[in-house]
């Protein structure tokens, strides 16, 4: 798995090896994913490495490398090399860009069942969500891999010898590569680099998408609007007032394009009266704020809804089950849940002002004590009071979890 990712090979990411680990000898097949650039790639050779202590029967082939795809084009082919090449006991095979390989479910499958521990990841338009989940049908575990967290750009930037600013996550995010350019002007470059390949490649090439301009158009509105709660109608309407008429059904579809490339993630609404999830309307976030950022406008960083989007990140990241939490009138920015606890989360860029004060506050004033209340701002001033635990972002980003 040479030529993949080599810097950012330095740091583990123990937080998602742990969840592979459980599955390293289960006849699953194991599918490393998410979206592109994320490090499934690095994921996938680390899991190697740690296998490599315990068993020398393993099997590694990055199909990126022409020469192994010559060799290996199809299925026939794959069996054949991984039963030439294998040991007779439990055999480790890692197949990584497998899905350049003409009919390789079909080949995962297969060796699942010749005693092989199976390992895929890939980052096209081959390899989306609905992709393997109909591919492999009930027959694979997949665990997603997001852009860096604080804490890993941290870790990752200090080997670099460099220093990453709150201020620079806020905008930029945490896509690992882009912390081995040195000038704001080349990270840009990279990160519409890659929006054009997911927008291109992953979506517009796979779903032989006819109106381009029409999806592109939608996929800028969704994306520069992380951290709100729309309908596909409130777009379809928003569209035909700029002059391009769009049907709610297409929409819906193109919103569905961007979630199976994993660029954008819709949150329920649930709602404490109907105790129930409202189908209506979502919440939309980007997978990293530098979808927002790179369509900003003279450089206007829309910092309030990157930061309510990087806590969305954060609480997925510590391993919290994420909805909006709808009281009435008064909307709760996240009901995060994790071992039969339960937390009722404000995000806010500031509270400083009484007005952002009043209003942030007053969401938790109708709601009982039942599940903890807490307020993350970026203030340096602690606002907590009786009833609502107020966490510094900085302090936030440090924490595993809500309660350390």
């Amino acid at each position: 798995m040479q030529g993949h990712d080599i810097l950012y090979n330095m740091i583990r990411r123990q937080k998602y090896i742990e969840q592979v680990r459980e599955f390293y000898d289960s006849d699953l097949i194991k599918v490393i994913t998410g979206i592109r650039r994320a490090g499934k790639s690095v994921i996938l050779s680390e899991i190697l490495q740690e296998l490599r202590q315990k068993s020398a029967n393993i099997i590694s082939l990055d199909f990126e490398d022409a020469s192994i795809l010559e060799e290996i084009p199809n299925c026939a082919a794959l069996l054949k090399y991984v039963q030439k090449n294998r040991g007779d006991d439990l055999c480790y095979v890692f197949l990584d860009e497998i899905q350049r390989v003409k009919d390789w479910a079909a080949a995962c499958r297969t060796l699942r069942v010749k005693n092989c521990s199976v390992f895929i990841s890939g980052s096209n338009s081959k390899l989306l969500s609905r992709e393997f989940t109909k591919e492999l049908s009930g027959r694979y575990v997949s665990f997603r891999v997001r852009p860096f967290v604080y804490k890993e750009i941290l870790e990752y930037t200090k080997q670099l010898g460099k220093e990453a600013s709150i201020g620079d996550y806020l905008a930029w995010g945490g896509f690992p590569k882009r912390f081995e350019f040195n000038s704001p002007e080349a990270q840009k470059a990279y990160l519409n680099e890659l929006n054009e390949t997911i927008i291109l490649n992953d979506i517009i090439s796979r779903y032989k998408i006819r109106n381009t301009e029409a999806f592109k158009r939608v996929a800028n509105y969704v994306m520069i609007s992380n951290a709100r709660i729309f309908s596909a109608r409130s777009v379809a309407n928003f569209m035909k007032t700029n002059g391009l008429k769009c049907s709610v059904t297409t929409v819906a579809k193109y919103i569905a394009y961007l979630e199976e490339a994993y660029a954008i993630e819709s949150v329920g609404l649930y709602s404490a009266k109907a105790k129930r999830e409202l189908a209506y309307y979502q919440k939309m976030y980007d997978a990293d704020v530098a979808f927002n950022s790179i369509r900003a406008k003279d450089g206007r960083f829309d910092l309030t809804h990157n930061f309510e989007n990087i806590v969305y990140n954060e609480l997925l990241y510590m391993g919290y089950e994420i909805s909006v939490f709808n009281a009435g009138s008064k909307e709760i920015d996240f009901l995060a849940a994790k071992d039969g606890k339960e937390y009722l989360v404000q995000a806010a860029y500031s509270v400083a002002e009484e007005k952002a004060y009043e209003r942030e506050f007053a969401a938790f004033n109708a709601l009982d004590n039942s599940r903890k209340k807490i307020l993350i701002t970026n203030d340096e001033v602690d606002f907590s009071t009786s009833a609502v635990q107020h966490i510094k972002f900085k302090d936030f980003l440090m924490m595993k979890d809500l309660e350390n």
